[in-house]
C-alpha cells in the first residue's frame, strides 16, 4: 500500500512540473517520459518507453548527443545545453503562436547522471526547460538593435550609406589600400542641373530623381564596392580592386543608364544626366581626403567640359 501511494504522488509530481523529464539508459532507450514531454511531443509513455530516443526524434544528431553524454555517464558530471548554441534539442512547436514570432520551442537542457546503488551510472536524466519567451525577447532586442544600427548607417531617401558612415568606411579602405598598394578608384558624381529639376518640378520630383539615380548606382556596383550619398544630389563610390579602364566602364554604364531613364512625377516626364569624376588611388596621397579631392576636381572638369560625361584622373 505504501509503495502504491509513493507511485501515485511520484506520478503526480512528474505530471505537474512544467519541465520536461526524460530518463535514458546507456543505449539511449527511454525509461521515463513525463507529462510535459507527452503534451509537446504527442507521444504517450507507452509509445516511447523502452525504445530508442533517436527512433522518434530524427532531428537529434545521434553522434553529437552521445558525445555530449559521455561526461555524464563516465565522469558523473552534468552537462548543460543552452539555446544560444543550439535553439532546441526536441523539435516541439511553440505553444504561444499568437504572442511569439518563433515557430519552435526554444530549450535549455540539463543532462545529469543517475547513480545506482553500486555507484555506477547506468542512466541519465534530461531536464528540458521551455525558454521560448526569454529567447524571443533576446532575439527581438538584438533584431531591434540591428535595425537601429542599420538606420544609423543608411540614408533614408536612397538606402545607400549616409555620408557619416560612408566616410568611416572610406577611411578604413584608404588605410587598407595604403598597406597593400592596391588598385582602387574613387568616384564622385552628381546630377546635372539639379536645381532646375527642383525649380521646374518641385522638391518631391527632385527626391524621386535622386532615388532613381541611387537605384542605378546599386545595380552597377559590386558588393565589395562602397557607395553612398555624399550630400544633396552628390554621390561617392569607391571601386575596390579596379583598374582605370574597368572603372571608366562602370562610370559609363551609370552615365548611360541615367541618360536613358525617364522619371515620371505627377504625370510629368523628367529626364536627367550625370557627370562623374574618377581618381586612381596613389600611395603618395597624404590622407583619404586628398584622394577624394582629386575625384572632385575630375568631376568639376567634367561639368566644365559640358556635363554628362566621366573623366578619370590618373596617378
Amino acid at each position: 500500500m505504501e509503495e502504491l501511494s509513493r507511485q501515485h504522488w511520484l506520478h503526480d509530481l512528474l505530471s505537474s512540473v512544467e519541465v520536461g523529464i526524460v530518463v535514458l539508459d546507456r543505449d539511449f532507450k527511454v525509461e521515463v517520459w513525463n507529462q510535459f514531454m507527452e503534451n509537446h511531443s504527442n507521444l504517450r509513455p507507452s509509445q516511447i518507453v523502452g525504445k530508442s530516443l533517436f527512433q522518434h526524434f530524427p532531428e537529434i544528431e545521434q553522434d553529437w548527443l552521445m558525445l555530449k553524454a559521455e561526461p555524464v555517464f563516465n565522469l558523473k558530471s552534468p552537462v548543460f545545453l543552452i539555446w544560444e548554441q543550439r535553439p532546441y534539442l526536441f523539435k516541439f512547436g511553440c505553444n504561444r503562436p499568437i504572442t511569439s514570432e518563433l515557430d519552435v520551442m526554444y530549450q535549455n537542457v540539463t543532462l545529469f547522471p543517475l547513480s545506482s546503488l553500486t555507484g555506477n551510472v547506468e542512466r541519465m536524466c534530461m531536464l528540458v526547460y521551455d525558454v521560448t519567451d526569454q529567447a524571443s525577447s533576446r532575439l527581438n532586442i538584438e533584431g531591434l538593435n540591428n535595425q537601429l544600427t542599420e538606420m544609423s548607417r543608411v540614408d533614408g531617401l536612397t538606402q545607400l550609406y549616409n555620408r557619416r558612415y560612408w566616410q568611416e568606411r572610406f577611411q578604413s579602405l584608404y588605410r587598407l589600400a595604403k598597406r597593400r598598394e592596391s588598385a582602387n578608384i574613387a568616384v564622385m558624381l552628381d546630377i546635372d542641373h539639379f536645381k532646375a529639376v527642383n525649380d521646374n518640378y518641385g522638391h518631391q520630383a527632385g527626391d524621386k530623381v535622386i532615388q532613381t539615380l541611387a537605384q542605378i548606382i546599386k545595380k552597377q556596383v559590386r558588393e565589395t564596392d562602397l557607395a553612398g550619398r555624399y550630400g544633396g544630389e552628390e554621390f561617392a563610390i569607391i571601386l575596390a580592386d579596379a583598374s582605370g579602364d574597368g572603372a571608366m566602364q562602370v562610370a559609363e554604364r551609370i552615365r548611360k543608364a541615367a541618360e536613358a531613364t525617364e522619371v515620371t512625377h505627377d504625370g510629368q516626364s523628367i529626364r536627367f544626366t550625370v557627370s562623374l569624376g574618377l581618381a586612381e588611388f596613389s600611395s603618395a596621397f597624404a590622407n583619404e581626403m586628398q584622394w577624394l579631392d582629386i575625384a572632385d576636381q575630375a568631376l568639376y572638369e567634367a561639368k566644365e567640359n559640358g556635363r554628362n560625361q566621366a573623366i578619370l584622373r590618373t596617378r
